[in-house]
């Protein structure tokens, strides 16, 4: 019985409607924040839930100041989650360059998991500062790599620049994704995507981990046989 309650729970956990429907607009900000900044905050749902904000961006709006506009309730929603998102990276950077060598000898835990750490490494040695950029629409990557850059101490403007740039692509593109294919699809084809939440969820899990999963899979090299 208990175990079924909590694996209720967690379900709950993972959809992005639960935290609309039970938080609003300043659980938004806070769980931008925590994917963005702590590495706890991996296994939040950031994709999904800006995504799914977006179609709700009226009632997310209505927390702090409703405009009577759908473009500037969005508009406004987008700027607050890019401040959290960019505050939260710059809290990530801060961390990393304090204690970020030591995560290195940091024991696997429920919480921290140092295959994570090593895969946003990898990351940023690939993309350079565009890593930050790129990092965004990863998930798990993203929590990293702002800790990775403090780490291996990344000039503190050109972090910046590459962190505000990410944060506002990130962010306006899910938000104003969902809004606009809500928008789209009802004014079109009366269909009310809202009613298909779980199903856009999933899609949008699959397609944004689909470079972690194929990383996984196929990004390491055969070793060669010898002869």
């Amino acid at each position: 019985m208990i175990s079924t309650i909590l694996l209720f729970k967690l379900h709950e956990l993972l959809q992005p409607q639960f935290y609309i429907d039970n938080g609003g607009l300043w659980l938004l900000l806070v769980i931008i924040f925590a994917e963005t900044g702590l590495f706890v905050g991996f296994f939040f749902p950031g994709d999904s839930l800006l995504f799914v904000a977006g179609i709700f961006s009226n009632k997310l709006a209505a927390y702090l100041y409703d405009t009577g506009n759908n473009f500037l309730n969005l508009l406004m929603i987008i700027v607050l989650a890019a401040i959290a998102g960019i505050i939260g990276n710059t809290t990530g950077y801060l961390f990393g360059k304090k204690i970020g060598p030591a995560m290195f000898h940091w024991k696997d835990n429920l919480l921290f998991k140092k295959k994570y750490l090593h895969q946003a490494h990898d990351f940023y040695g690939k993309y350079g500062g565009g890593a930050v950029v790129f990092a965004r629409f990863v998930p798990i990557v993203r929590t990293f790599a702002p800790i990775v850059a403090g780490i291996v101490e990344m000039d503190n403007k050109k972090f910046t620049f590459f962190n505000i740039v990410g944060c506002i692509a990130w962010v306006g593109s899910m938000l104003a994704g969902g809004h606009y294919l809500d928008k789209f699809f009802m004014e079109h084809y009366h269909f009310d995507i809202k009613k298909h939440l779980e199903v856009i969820v999933l899609g949008i899990v699959f397609i944004t981990t689909a470079p972690v999963i194929i990383k996984m899979v196929f990004g390491k090299a055969k070793a060669p046989t010898a002869k």
